[in-house]
């Protein structure tokens, strides 16, 4: 049976865990039809034209998991920000784990997306919120909302700094042969609010996984979101990331994207500018090798004038990996005295490698600033030799050179943290010691 009948004939087992009396009953019917009409997205699709999914659909999916987890902290701790304190929601095969969490706030509610949509003093949120600016351009969000049941529910009250960043942290603990996981997050900062967020899908065996996740992000008037998502992923990981992210007036967003691991990684990432004065900043390093795939895919969708937006992907990429950019800048009319700048500089370290870029600007305001650009090359070979002329040996020589190709990146980084770990992670790909501080 295929993916797609088999997650058809599965909804009525997974709903009769529910309400079917409540609005998201509704909601998920609804939702599962439209999945049904759109399917997986395929190579047809202009959007899709670089990215196969074959390979990932062919396993058989458990879709609801069977065995309870043993996992204990010293089994996850390498994969948690563990040298800060931070709040933490931890699951396990798609299932929350209480016992690795900590969530304890009077001030900010961190909490599971079922207790939030079962829950009446949350009730007035998620009916403003929940499931609004979801794109349906391909059947895996609506997939997605049809099966929701499990993720994280953050909203950060107005006027009010989470005092501490969340981590949102997904494991697969390989008991099933194979797995997919859907989880589904709902993230509302409100006017003035200042949250810090780490999410990771992480799996622990290399049994196949297939995570598709749905994560919505709705910042007010004067709200700040530092978001970090952090892919390292084994080669038998694939993941499909469907972020939204919804700005209103001067309001400040970043998300910064580190795609060092798995089979395949799509970063759907959609930003809405519904607010004067509002900045968006993406940034992302990918650095990758044997047969790895990492397709990111975003927006941003200037609606209103007087606004910002950054975008600044750096790419490595070896052996028979492949690469996709398909970053897309959308001006409307009335989008006056828009600033965005757009960049996507790749390397190439040897012959078979792949990278397929496509910047695209659509403007229909005359007064903007806008500009896009894209380099694919290979190392500088002046500054190469510059280096092991030095002494430096031509391993580490290389190391560095793509280390400062990407540090641009790291720079803008507000978690010092964060910036460690993810040196060190860079260091490992690279196959030496970065041998300085940060």
């Amino acid at each position: 049976m295929e993916l797609k009948d088999k997650l058809i004939s599965s909804f009525l087992a997974f709903e009769e865990a529910f309400d079917l009396n409540s609005d998201i009953h509704e909601l998920r019917t609804r939702s599962l039809k439209e999945f049904e009409q759109l399917g997986f997205p395929s190579k047809k699709e202009e959007a899709w034209k670089y990215t196969s999914l074959n390979s990932v659909l062919k396993p058989d999916y458990s879709v609801f998991p069977k065995k309870e987890d043993t996992i204990e902290y010293r089994d996850i701790k390498k994969y948690l920000i563990h040298e800060i304190d931070t709040y933490n929601l931890v699951f396990i095969d798609g299932i929350y784990s209480s016992h690795l969490s900590e969530t304890t706030h009077d001030k900010i509610d961190v909490c599971l997306m079922s207790a939030a949509l079962n829950k009446s003093k949350y009730k007035p949120v998620i009916d403003n919120y929940f499931n609004k600016i979801i794109s349906k351009e391909n059947g895996f969000t609506p997939l997605n909302t049809a099966f929701s049941k499990e993720g994280a529910f953050i909203h950060i009250h107005k006027n009010q700094l989470a005092d501490k960043p969340i981590q949102i942290v997904n494991f697969a603990t390989g008991n099933e042969a194979a797995l997919m996981i859907q989880p589904r997050n709902l993230i509302v900062v409100d006017e003035n609010a200042h949250v810090q967020i780490i999410e990771r899908h992480q799996s622990l065996t290399d049994n196949p996984v297939l995570t598709n996740s749905v994560t919505e992000i709705y910042v007010a008037k004067r709200a700040v979101v530092d978001y970090y998502k952090i892919q390292n992923d084994r080669d038998s990981a694939s993941l499909i990331d469907n972020t939204f992210v919804e700005q209103k007036e001067q309001s400040n967003c970043s998300m910064h994207t580190f795609s060092f691991g798995g089979k395949l990684t799509r970063n759907n990432l959609n930003f809405y500018q519904r607010g004067e004065h509002s900045d968006s900043t993406l940034k992302g390093i990918t650095i990758i090798e044997d047969k790895q795939h990492v397709d990111h895919n975003t927006l941003v969708h200037h609606i209103s004038p007087n606004c910002e937006s950054h975008q600044d992907y750096k790419g490595i990429f070896a052996e028979n990996s492949t690469g996709v950019f398909n970053g897309k800048v959308l001006v409307d009319k009335e989008a006056q005295k828009i600033n965005a700048f757009q960049s996507n500089n790749n390397i190439l370290l040897d012959d078979k490698a792949t990278i397929n870029a496509k910047p695209q600007l659509e403007i229909f305001a005359d007064d903007v600033k806008c500009s896009h650009g894209c380099t694919i090359g290979q190392l500088d070979q002046d500054s190469l030799f510059y280096l092991r002329s030095r002494g430096i040996p031509l391993k580490e020589a290389k190391a560095l050179l793509m280390y400062a190709f990407a540090n641009n990146v790291l720079e803008s980084v507000k978690i010092p943290e964060i910036k460690k770990r993810i040196t060190h992670e860079i260091a490992q790909k690279l196959g030496v010691s970065l041998g300085f501080n940060l």
